[in-house]
């Protein structure tokens, strides 16, 4: 498995049929009552991000900025897997893999990079396969299975004999499990999405508290994971060639899941909401996007608990309910527990110096 150097370099016709399908787009109407968002995206918002990917955004910029950190391509067990492989100056011996999840991507790993190598660490960011630069399985797969091909890569590909991993969303997902099945070469994992123990049989009232919260917030905002582990193709036909309907089913997230008080540029500005839907859009990859979801509900994956030395960080804004950390220590060897003052889902891009710091905190002590 050997890997080859890599630039994003997208074909001008590419962006060519993407501008024009936004240039034709016509917005929908909204309901005569209620808030811009109560109903979902608010379509007032979409109209102004439509007019500025139209008129103003340079994905060449974007692209550029991208094209900054040193990237491969490696094919992994059959997957081509992109990912940046960034070099540290040695003070640190031990990488650190960073996964993103849905629907974020690479770019959110961005301003966080310079932070995290600038400490000495070497980093690995790869792209989750079907997403992205990485080419798409030949069939849908979940975290346990991304888990391994993440070994493969750092071990195999790379020659790390022993890694860090740090992931949110399903990157947490995929850094639980390298954490729980992967653990002779997994020195320590950090995960800034995390969930309590199942809930099995168990009668303890904190836990059932706790997964009651959960049941609650899944009633009101699982409508799109619902689709995409049941259904996927269905809503990836319908996106797959369709921008400003991708840009209304991913954006409405980050401004829900970010710590945005209701201003999503309080945190994302359009630039990096644009780029990040671009990395779907220029990839051809919405639809295996969603493959993920399907998997995870149907691939059977070891439920730990995680023996790897972990470090839990709770951004306030993280729309899932948090356990406490007694309930989080049945299901990880918690050894660093952090409530972060700022942020949300995303928290490497609205938040990278604090997420930084904590992980280099955390890792400082445990990746020797």
């Amino acid at each position: 498995m050997t890997m080859r150097p890599f630039r994003i370099d997208v074909p001008q016709p590419v962006l060519d049929r993407i501008a024009a399908r936004v240039a034709d787009t016509r917005i929908g109407y909204a309901p005569a009552e209620g808030g811009p968002w109560d109903y979902g995206m608010d379509r007032r918002y979409l109209a102004e991000l439509v007019e500025y990917w139209r008129d103003h955004y340079d994905w060449r910029a974007q692209e550029a900025e991208l094209n900054r950190w040193p990237q491969f391509v490696a094919d992994v067990d059959g997957v081509d897997i992109h990912f940046y492989h960034i070099p540290g100056d040695g003070s640190r011996p031990l990488p650190i893999i960073l996964t993103h999840g849905w629907p974020g991507s690479v770019v959110e790993f961005q301003a966080a990079i310079p932070l995290l190598n600038g400490a000495g660490y070497t980093l690995v960011i790869p792209s989750l396969p079907g997403y992205g630069w990485s080419g798409r399985p030949a069939r849908p797969i979940g975290p346990a299975s991304v888990a391994a091909l993440w070994r493969r890569l750092m071990v195999d590909v790379l020659g790390y004999p022993r890694f860090l991993a740090q992931g949110g969303d399903w990157g947490s997902a995929v850094t639980q499990q390298l954490g729980v099945s992967h653990a002779d070469v997994v020195a320590a994992i950090h995960v800034n999405f995390f969930m309590g123990p199942p809930p099995g049989s168990s009668d303890d009232p904190e836990l059932a508290d706790y997964w009651g919260a959960v049941g609650k917030l899944m009633q009101a905002e699982s409508g799109y994971q619902h689709e995409q582990a049941t259904k996927p193709q269905t809503i990836g036909l319908a996106l797959h060639d369709n921008p400003v309907g991708w840009a209304a089913w991913a954006v409405e997230k980050f401004w829900r899941w970010g710590d945005t008080g209701g201003n999503i540029e309080s945190r994302f500005d359009k630039d990096h909401l644009i780029t990040n839907l671009m990395s779907y859009l220029v990839t051809d990859n919405i639809i295996s996007s969603f493959w993920m979801y399907y998997a995870s509900a149907h691939e059977p994956r070891r439920p730990g608990p995680v023996t790897v030395p972990s470090g839990l960080a709770h951004f306030p804004a993280e729309f899932y309910p948090m356990p406490s950390r007694r309930l989080a220590e049945q299901a990880y060897n918690v050894t660093r527990w952090s409530k972060m003052t700022a942020g949300g889902h995303f928290a490497a891009m609205e938040e990278p110096d604090a997420f930084a710091a904590d992980v280099i905190a955390f890792f400082d002590e445990y990746g020797r």
